[in-house]
């Protein structure tokens, strides 16, 4: 291998050498984080981030953004659990009616920017705030207590993998193989990374779009329930700032904010367990609650921006390359 191939594939590592240097500091500072038990619950207080990010991924690399999916997450929530405790429905059928309110959600954002021309970050601010406040009423203002077989679902497991884990991982699996070994994965890819280009090639940008926020809202919808199997009940905050920790966890896996590059694995899912990880890592060092956000903010910003790093010099070492080879 040359020294430049050398480079490219250390930069290429560089998310998973972030992972091990966070995971390895914090387990230096205190023993009992480096246990498997403490291994196990970070990644399945990850899983409803990382489910939500994982569909914020599809959507970030066609170019767009999807500020309401923690709002979507809510109003979806909301609707399941107000058809247990209202309608006697089984929480499979509430499952159903779940993910299915994500994707309406994400149909109305998609109707917004792709028919009406709308810029995204507008369009989805507005639902962000729409949203919630359809929640608010929807409940008013109160807590809905969700049955036991719900809190059975997100404590329970499955041949030794707790619930929301294998659900993540699931989801995990086929989001990538949809990304990589399908029509509509190569779509995505290329409507962000040059959409004149694509629509040229005969690659319909709006339909292509529009299947991103659909899956984004269905992940969002999904996310929220393996959430709230963990809780037992959709209170009024639910979802609040989970749109920032998705994006977080997806630009830190090496999504890029203008489209076309990117991976759900490794990528998104160890961005969200990174994120999750830091925030456990303060609890075990017993660090004061109220520095925890400022910290975990600094972490998160000095790792995007070893992120950012990384991309250009990957840029301007492509650039370079093409240019070799185009004298070649």
């Amino acid at each position: 291998m040359t020294a430049q191939g050398a480079t490219v594939l250390g930069l290429k590592a560089t998310p998973f050498i972030l992972f091990v240097l966070i995971f390895v500091g914090f387990g230096i500072a205190s023993e009992p984080f480096l246990s498997v038990q403490s291994f196990e619950n970070i990644v399945k207080q990850a899983s409803f981030i990382g489910i939500v990010a994982i569909g914020l991924t599809f959507v970030m690399l066609t170019g767009g953004i999807d500020l309401s999916v923690g709002t979507n997450m809510y109003v979806s929530t909301v609707v399941a659990g107000l058809l247990m405790a209202e309608y006697d429905v089984s929480p499979w059928l509430a499952f159903l009616g779940c993910v299915a309110t994500g994707v309406a959600f994400g149909a109305v954002n998609a109707f917004l920017i792709v028919r009406l021309g709308m810029v995204p970050f507008i369009v989805t601010l507005g639902t962000l705030v729409a949203g919630r406040g359809l929640g608010l009423q929807l409940t008013e203002s109160r807590g809905v207590m969700l049955p036991n077989d719900m809190l059975r679902f997100g404590s329970g497991d499955t041949f030794g993998v707790p619930n929301p884990i294998l659900v993540f991982l699931i989801v995990a699996v086929f989001a990538q193989i949809l990304l990589s070994s399908t029509p509509i994965g190569r779509h995505i890819y290329a409507v962000g990374a040059d959409a004149k280009a694509a629509e040229k090639a005969g690659i319909g940008k709006g339909r292509t779009v529009a299947a991103a926020y659909l899956i984004c809202g269905g992940c969002a919808g999904l996310g929220g329930f393996v959430g709230v199997s963990q809780l037992g009940i959709v209170n009024a905050g639910f979802g609040e700032f989970a749109e920032l920790l998705a994006i977080a966890a997806a630009v830190l896996g090496g999504t890029s904010l203008f489209g076309g590059v990117g991976s759900v694995l490794p990528g998104t899912v160890l961005g969200a367990v990174l994120i999750q990880m830091v925030q456990s890592g303060l609890v075990f060092l017993r660090v004061d609650i109220y520095l925890q956000p400022l910290i975990q903010a600094f972490i998160i910003f000095v790792a995007v921006i070893l992120d950012s790093v990384r991309n250009a010099i990957l840029g301007r070492m492509a650039r370079r390359m093409i240019r070799v080879e185009g004298k070649d």
